[in-house]
């Protein structure tokens, strides 16, 4: 996201549709795509505004916020990218990433 400010408004133009769930990276172990404080919108269709880092861990945080929309429970993701560096391997910066995702309003 481009700044709190944008975070915010974005959230009140989606809330009163529906719930959507909302991504924080609250610790960052090693070398991370974003740095902490960093946050992320999940609407329930799937859609998502501003990024925690791209690859399949944000893909793994979206799948969480669609499931804690759902149930309203909240989770923390861990975003593993220290996987070995290969010509499959997407988003591996060397670090890990804590990704708290919760349910909002």
């Amino acid at each position: 996201m481009e700044s709190a400010k944008t975070l915010y408004q974005k959230l009140n133009q989606l809330t009163p549709e529906r719930p959507v769930a909302v991504a924080t990276i609250v610790r960052v172990r090693g070398s991370a795509p974003r740095e902490l404080g960093t946050k992320m919108i999940i609407h329930p269709l799937g859609q998502h505004y501003g990024t925690i880092g791209g690859g399949c861990g944000e893909a793994d945080v979206i799948r969480a916020g669609l499931d804690v929309i759902e149930t309203g429970q909240p989770r923390l993701v861990e975003v593993d990218l220290t996987e070995d560096i290969s010509m499959q391997s997407l988003g591996v910066c060397g670090g890990i990433m804590d990704v708290y995702v919760e349910r909002w309003p």
